[in-house]
């Protein structure tokens, strides 16, 4: 008979700070572990540290790692930060799906994240948030990873 996991939530905040990408990182391999979702570890690692990278690099602001458990065997992996400015090939396009992302050159050290994380997800998207007549808003940029041993 199939158990039914029940939905679970971690939110950790993380200052503008070099050392915060790898303590979420770390943080993320913890909360899988325990919640017995290690074989989801490297693909949810790799779209973590691709959010978290960019959430570093274009925002001066302070941001967060959220992990969605939904149902077995399933992870959401998002992040938010400051910036309300949605990346190119996150932002909608109303009959695509997605706006189509830049290719890079070949030789370009930049410009790769976005792809591996559309690639590695299941699914992926983006919510702009904004509340009236508060400081915060910013975005939330999400992927779902899921294990292929799960029917």
């Amino acid at each position: 008979m199939p158990t039914v996991s029940k939905p679970w939530a971690y939110t950790l905040h993380l200052p503008h700070d070099p050392r915060a990408p790898g303590i979420a990182r770390a943080t993320l391999r913890t909360v899988l572990a325990a919640h017995d979702l290690s074989p989801l570890t490297p693909t949810a690692e790799l779209v973590a540290a691709e959010l978290l990278a960019n959430a570093h690099l274009q925002t001066a602001g302070p941001y967060a790692l959220r992990l969605l458990g939904r149902e077995s065997g399933k992870v959401t992996v998002a992040v938010w930060d400051t910036d309300p400015r949605v990346p190119p090939g996150f932002a909608p396009d109303t009959d695509a799906g997605a706006v189509p992302l830049p290719v890079p050159e070949g030789d370009a050290e930049n410009g790769r994240g976005l792809h591996l994380v559309r690639t590695c997800a299941d699914s992926w998207g983006v919510s702009v948030l904004r509340h009236l007549g508060a400081s915060w808003g910013g975005k939330l940029l999400w992927a779902d990873c899921q294990s292929g041993d799960v029917p």
